[in-house]
């Protein structure tokens, strides 16, 4: 079977999965731009940087406002500070420069109307030569190896209910029950074409929070076998409210929840549960069994490397802006990874050498190490949820075929092209992936 060799372009990548992290940021009454004077955003060392800054209101300059600026490397104490003053709505900062890898971030605030706006501009410096901080377990792989061994021990117990109402004239709709680490559940939908024949598969894997998901019909009808997953063990269907309580109540800070114990730790379960999401895909009469690639953005970044290091049955990767990574930047004075329990600004302090020691072997920096199959990233250098210079310590030890589309301007979303770039790669690689 031939997949398209391209799709539309889609303002969203995965409907429902992350869906605020790649979308665009709501347009603001009071835009403002901040940019450094290289095109690219890319800067030698000891190369000095100008930030070109522009304040506009319905697309006019503002000329006159309260203005003020901030020059540190990215998460960290401001380098520079002070008032701002505004030329026809422009004005230049001096950000002075780095001398060794990493981010030189400018953030203008300007107050109006009784509201405070700001944006922000990133300068990188070397990003190729950034090296990570997380340490590698001397048993990392032992670690795993065994708990792959212990997930095996749970049968995979699947329980398919069809969703009539989600289903096309192309597509059944089903959500998913299946067993997973020590006798915990997995819940997700999936989306199968109704055709008969052999599909490829996407296992899509969620960002950060507790939410209901929907499924991805369209790659279903595209010709792909979709299983989109939640990861806290409950399921997927149940009404919003539903899950904003348990986001305030039971699992309010779940990604610190037993950092003190590897063995106890909250994404234990959930990595193992990506394993055994993979198991259930096997399990397919109409799965194609050499066409397996998984795909998320920020957490369900961090997920996707994790699972594909994890389980050599995934051949393909894509990734946007992954989380968990290199988590212990913030020890060595720079930053580090979402969720930042060790930031200096962290609520609670986790700088304890037991909950140290667990991040090592849940940071993605050291699955990134194990790849071994072809993935495709992507980024830019204004994400301040998941820092550039921990995202560049994860692709920097990758090994493994990999390409890197950065779009310095962005954040934590993407643009359509970059979604569309993910989708026509992941497609391109699973349409060969079935040629024989």
């Amino acid at each position: 079977m031939q997949l398209p060799k391209r799709l539309p372009v889609l303002a969203i990548f995965w409907i429902n999965t992350v869906l605020i992290a790649l979308s665009q940021p709501a347009e603001k009454f009071i835009k403002i731009s901040v940019t450094p004077d290289h095109p690219d955003w890319a800067y030698k060392y000891g190369e000095k940087v100008k930030f070109l800054v522009s304040v506009t209101q319905s697309g006019a300059p503002v000329p006159e406002a309260e203005v003020r600026y901030a020059v540190m490397p990215e998460k960290m104490k401001p380098a520079g500070q002070g008032p701002l003053k505004l030329d026809g709505g422009r004005a230049t900062v001096d950000g002075g420069t780095m001398k060794t890898a990493g981010f030189l971030r400018c953030e203008v605030y300007v107050k109006s109307g009784g509201k405070e706006y700001k944006g922000i501009g990133t300068a990188a410096f070397g990003p190729e030569d950034i090296q990570p901080a997380a340490k590698l377990p001397g048993d990392f792989l032992e670690f795993w190896n065994g708990a792959r061994a212990e997930l095996a021990k749970t049968p995979l117990d699947a329980r398919m209910t069809l969703m009539p109402e989600k289903c096309t004239g192309k597509v059944n709709v089903y959500h998913v029950n299946i067993g997973s680490f020590k006798n915990s559940r997995l819940y997700g939908i999936l989306c199968v074409p109704k055709k008969e024949g052999k599909y490829p598969a996407l296992l899509q894997v969620p960002g950060a929070g507790i939410r209901p998901y929907a499924g991805d019909v369209y790659r279903a009808e595209k010709g792909a076998i979709t299983f989109q997953i939640g990861i806290h063990g409950i399921p997927v269907t149940m009404e919003k409210e539903v899950y904003d309580n348990l986001s305030a109540g039971g699992l309010a800070g779940y990604p610190t929840l037993n950092l003190d114990n590897r063995d106890l730790y909250y994404y234990k379960r959930v990595y193992l549960g990506c394993v055994r999401a993979v198991d259930f895909i096997h399990s397919l009469p109409q799965f194609d069994r050499e066409r397996l690639a998984v795909t998320g953005g920020s957490q369900g970044g961090a997920l996707s490397i994790v699972a594909a290091a994890l389980d050599p049955r995934i051949k393909y990767l894509g990734a946007f802006y992954p989380a968990l990574s290199d988590l212990t930047g913030y020890l060595q004075g720079r930053a580090g990874g979402w969720p930042h329990m060790f930031a200096e600004t962290s609520q609670v302090s986790h700088r304890k050498p037991e909950k140290i020691e667990t991040s090592y072997y849940y940071d993605v920096v050291n699955f990134a190490r194990q790849l071994k199959v072809p993935g495709f990233y992507s980024w830019g250098f204004n994400d301040e949820t998941c820092p550039p210079t921990s995202m560049h310590a994860v692709y920097n030890v990758i090994k493994a075929p990999k390409e890197l589309f950065i779009v310095p301007e962005t954040g934590h979303w993407t643009y359509p092209e970059q979604n569309e770039k993910m989708d026509e790669w992941l497609f391109a690689q699973l349409a060969k992936g079935g040629q024989k």
